[in-house]
């Protein structure tokens, strides 16, 4: 029997994650799992409340807010560490990993090396602010065990206003989609395969589809790609970590998959809200990041500045519009 062990990376969303934890214990499922949360160091007693309400639950307290992607780690090289997959709690584990942004680069391994063994059959990276049917784990596992090639698979995710969560279902940032994605032009021609190439708009939300990269709000993986692709990259804190886990796995040859047959509510921004500045120069930074990491040494310097220079002020015009809007509707991303 298929078993996985479910990581939730928590920052001060205490309500949310209660909800989330119930809904992942109501899982109808057969797999046999484990649930690793790892609090970044939250101030609303969200630490507490997991401890005493959800005994079960494996608890890491971070020393430090190091980012979604440090969080997610902390429970990866612990979980790396057991020989089994744990039948129980571990109870409140103390944890600190190496400085944020200084991950060592043997864990993004080259092509054929992996540093890393899982004790189990699949990872699942669950967000806080996310409600899952009881069908989600069970469904998903399955689509997994059917499709040998296939190394991820994400959910249609839904906002409370029942529509699609976007990000849910993604391209990798090329200049061209990036470029039809910050002008805004993708909005304009939702149906054009060429201009909305990033969100993938022109396919149903309906509409199974190999694509790119899911969301890490809920990214099941096969522990056996995640091996051979490595941790996550740190340099990201908050955004486009899932998309560069996602490259790095797609490289191996393995597929990544949308699949709409499961449908989970997602209170996005949750973890954000309260520092929606930081939240966009995070996401522009990501894109940076993403682009210097895979992109610029296939261009010239003469693009790789325009690019660079096309995020810094797509998101320059992000923070002051930001800035003008009522505080009662300030945006996250």
């Amino acid at each position: 029997m298929p078993s996985l062990a479910i990581v939730i990376v928590n920052y001060n969303t205490r309500d949310l994650l209660a909800q989330c934890l119930e809904s992942v214990y109501a899982s109808a499922t057969h797999h046999p799992f484990c649930v690793l949360v790892v609090d970044n160091l939250s101030s609303d007693g969200s630490a507490g409340m997991v401890s005493h309400d959800f005994p079960q639950v494996t608890l890491i307290k971070s020393d430090r807010n190091g980012g979604f992607g440090y969080a997610n780690n902390l429970a990866l090289r612990w979980l790396a560490s057991q020989e089994s997959l744990p039948a129980q709690s571990a109870g409140v584990i103390q944890s600190s990993g190496p400085r944020p942004g200084k991950q060592p680069e043997s864990e993004i391994p080259s092509e054929g090396t992996s540093p890393f063994a899982f004790p189990c059959d699949y990872v699942l990276f669950l967000n806080p602010d996310t409600v899952l049917p009881p069908e989600a784990i069970e469904a998903t596992v399955g689509f997994l065990e059917e499709h040998s090639q296939a190394a991820v698979v994400g959910p249609k995710m839904v906002k409370p206003d029942g529509s699609l969560d976007l990000a849910c279902r993604r391209s990798f940032p090329t200049p061209v989609s990036s470029l039809f994605k910050l002008t805004g032009l993708s909005r304009f021609f939702p149906r054009s395969r060429l201009v909305a190439s990033y969100n993938l708009t022109f396919l149903s939300d309906d509409e199974t589809a190999e694509v790119d990269s899911v969301m890490g709000a809920y990214m099941l993986v096969r522990a056996q790609a995640l091996a051979q692709a490595g941790l996550f990259d740190e340099r990201f804190f908050m955004y486009g970590e899932d998309l560069d886990l996602a490259y790095r796995i797609k490289a191996r040859g393995w597929k990544v998959y949308y699949y709409p047959a499961v449908e989970v509510l997602h209170h996005k921004g949750a973890s954000s809200r309260k520092q929606s500045d930081r939240s966009i120069r995070e996401f522009y930074r990501a894109m940076n990041v993403f682009y210097e990491k895979h992109y610029a040494k296939r261009y010239s310097g003469l693009i790789n500045a325009v690019v660079t220079f096309g995020i810094a002020a797509r998101g320059a015009l992000a923070l002051l519009q930001n800035a003008l809007r009522a505080t009662e509707r300030k945006r996250v991303t």
